[in-house]
């Protein structure tokens, strides 16, 4: 199932910006990590606060420090909207967090560029492990319960180069079910992540 789950969706037009996007407020003491994510383009910074969305963050810390996201695929790359990951490149490791589901947290900052959020369907609760990455403001989500967690807080460059060449079609249900032996095998050119580590 697409977790975007969007009925339709208005591509936003352009992308404003360098490579470097900035929190809106100041964060409260010890609410913030900061993590760098090595990717086959490159690296990039992401600043996490958990008062944001505190559910998502502690997942995400979760998932870094099992090391879920190594090698995992930027599987679903749009230009002019977002850049999304989060299917562990092995079935059984998918087995074990695809039932794990995180409660809905508050939509407290904006889907904006370079935003990082959990990805849903229309149902409650249904956040588990896939992620993305807002390439331009795409605030006509937060309506609908998208929760930014983190930002991008360098390296937006690195994200705007992702391979985008695939779109939508690399099929969530086989990622799922045959892990990076599907994408290698029929998506060769997805850019990846090499690891997430805590700064």
């Amino acid at each position: 199932m697409n977790r975007l789950a969007l009925a339709a969706i208005a591509l936003a037009a352009g992308c404003g910006g360098g490579g470097t996007t900035e929190p809106t407020a100041d964060a409260p003491p010890g609410d913030v990590t900061t993590f760098q994510v090595t990717t086959s383009k490159g690296d990039f910074v992401v600043e996490m606060h958990r008062s944001w969305a505190p559910h998502g963050a502690d997942r995400f810390r979760e998932l870094v420090d099992a090391h879920f996201y190594d090698d995992a695929r930027f599987f679903r790359v749009i230009s002019g909207f977002v850049a999304q990951f989060g299917i562990n490149g092995t079935p059984a490791t998918n087995a074990m967090w695809d039932t794990k589901t995180l409660s809905d947290d508050p939509v407290t900052q904006s889907n904006t560029r370079g935003y990082l959020t959990f990805a849903q369907t229309s149902d409650p609760n249904s956040r588990t492990t896939q992620l993305f990455v807002n390439l331009v403001d795409n605030s006509f989500l937060d309506a609908m319960g998208f929760a930014p967690f983190a930002i991008v807080t360098s390296g937006m460059d690195v994200v705007d180069k992702l391979d985008a060449e695939y779109g939508e079609t690399p099929d969530q249900a086989t990622i799922t079910a045959q892990g990076n032996t599907y994408l290698d095998a029929s998506f060769p050119k997805l850019d990846f992540i090499v690891s997430t580590t805590v700064q």
